[in-house]
């Protein structure tokens, strides 16, 4: 079973670059505001990506006038505290966070309910041959620029200056374009260690520094175990591009 040749209601799947996979939320009729049928279909389409070998980076988008305008109001009007309780509302959304791939946002127009300047020229550039972040560049990197942007430096290897404004397209069709952009660069370094860098940075926001450092050291030395790895550190020395085998 596939997620892109299943048929879904609310929301829409494709493939648009090798190894990204685009989902859009698809309510337009209710500016994509957030149900338990929408969720179930996201979650279950997620999971499926995720388990796709050729799938490296995931896009989630909505509309140009709304990505998501927050929960669905309609849905939860009428419900009682026992209903809401016992059926544990809302207790699916949380199933996004246990994706192992990288999720990219590419928001246009409102994104209610959901959500760095960087002061030297700097980079995380372990990504590119096969390894992660393994002094604490995970930790406090994201507790110093946020986790967006510090997933974002992780996961590409980029260097950045103060100077350099993230690019905002206009319209919703640049945004998504950016996304994708983005997605397909991360697509091309190793899934491994990507998805390792991901939990890294990840434990910033939910261990204490130590425990996130302690964290992050062991996926690095984990690293070790993997031909990417050896493979990136191979092709960094004898400089040429690394042929990832996600293995």
């Amino acid at each position: 079973m596939s997620a892109f040749n299943t048929q879904y209601e609310n929301i829409l799947t494709s493939r648009p670059e090798p190894g990204v996979a685009l989902v859009t939320l698809n309510r337009p009729k209710a500016l994509n505001a957030l149900n338990t049928a929408l969720f179930k279909e996201l979650n279950e389409a997620l999971r499926l990506i995720d388990a796709d070998k050729e799938i490296g980076a995931i896009v989630i988008t909505g509309s140009e006038k709304a990505f998501a305008a927050g929960a669905d109001i309609k849905e939860m009007k009428d419900k009682s505290f026992s209903d809401a309780y016992q059926n544990k509302f809302l207790e699916s959304w949380q199933e996004i966070t246990t994706i192992g791939k990288p999720i990219i946002a590419a928001v246009s127009g409102y994104a209610l309910g959901g959500g760095c300047e960087l002061a030297a020229k700097f980079g995380q550039p372990e990504v590119n041959i096969g390894t992660i972040t393994g002094g604490g560049g995970s930790q406090r990197l994201a507790r110093a620029v946020g986790k967006s942007r510090a997933m974002e430096l992780t996961l590409t290897g980029r260097m950045w200056t103060a100077e350099e404004a993230p690019r905002r397209g206009e319209g919703e069709g640049a945004v998504v374009r950016e996304a994708i952009a983005l997605a397909a660069e991360i697509a091309g370094k190793s899934q491994l260690a990507v998805q390792a860098q991901k939990e890294a940075v990840n434990a910033a926001f939910e261990q204490g520094l130590s425990e996130g450092l302690r964290t992050e050291r062991r996926l690095f030395h984990m690293t070790f175990a993997t031909a990417d790895q050896k493979e990136g550190m191979a092709a960094f020395a004898e400089k040429r591009k690394p042929n990832f085998t996600n293995s």
